[in-house]
């Protein structure tokens, strides 16, 4: 095989910052390092991408041993390629970031990773720049989520309004009125009301809601300005 000649050769991988909801608050998926350096520190799942790969298949596979399943919600983030964000090899590494419902994936998870769920806005300090791999996916996700019905990815077959409030409440860490955010998610009709209720956390009960996938597909990418106040995004910034 047919080299460049006089150049340096360095280390390319992926690294997944993978987004959860459990019904309650956004939450973020991280491992403890199995090697050194930093071993037994917390890190974003990641690994290198081998010779026949893209990064795209890298980071499908890095998943797909964490959950076992295919088909999860990813989108590519941003390229980290500073010379010295490796202590050990001159890495680049391309992050990517995944969407998914806690509770279909929680029995799946490889406990070779010793995954832990900890919360979008408290976690443990991250080992080299993977805490800026995190700080930069909520800033996308706030954004994008304002605008997109993206944060559906996060929610179960079924769900409540009230559940679709505290994610985009845990989202954003800032709380929404409940007429204004009901009517705003209703008005996209993406939803479809169900005929039975989760009466365990009220007496009257709130009435189950499940996506229209056919409607949800074909405005993925439509404008729908899913955050009811214009002002969230600046008040957000940087919190």
């Amino acid at each position: 095989m047919k080299r460049y000649s006089q150049q340096s050769r360095l280390l390319f991988a992926v690294d997944c910052i993978i987004f959860g909801f459990d019904g309650q608050e956004l939450k973020l998926l991280l491992i403890q390092r199995g090697f050194a350096p930093f071993k037994g520190q917390w890190s974003l799942v990641g690994g290198f991408v081998q010779e026949i790969e893209s990064a795209e298949d890298a980071a499908s596979r890095v998943l797909k041993d964490l959950t076992g399943l295919d088909g999860i919600y990813m989108e590519q983030l941003h390229t980290f390629s500073s010379p010295s964000r490796d202590t050990v090899e001159r890495t680049v590494s391309v992050a990517y970031t995944a969407l998914i419902d806690i509770q279909k994936y929680k029995q799946q998870l490889n406990e070779d990773f010793h995954a832990v769920w900890f919360p979008i806005n408290h976690h443990p300090e991250l080992i080299f720049d993977h805490k800026q791999m995190v700080d930069q996916a909520k800033e996308k996700l706030r954004y994008k989520a304002a605008l997109h019905p993206l944060l559906l990815e996060l929610l179960p077959g079924k769900f409540t309004i009230p559940q679709l409030q505290h994610l985009y409440e845990s989202v954003y860490n800032v709380a929404f009125d409940k007429g204004n955010f009901s009517r705003k998610i209703l008005s996209t009709k993406l939803l479809v009301k169900l005929a039975d209720k989760d009466k365990l956390s009220s007496k009257k009960g709130a009435f189950y809601y499940k996506i229209d996938r056919k409607k949800y597909n074909a405005n993925f990418h439509a404008f729908l300005n899913f955050v009811p106040d214009p002002h969230v995004l600046a008040a957000t910034n940087g919190a």
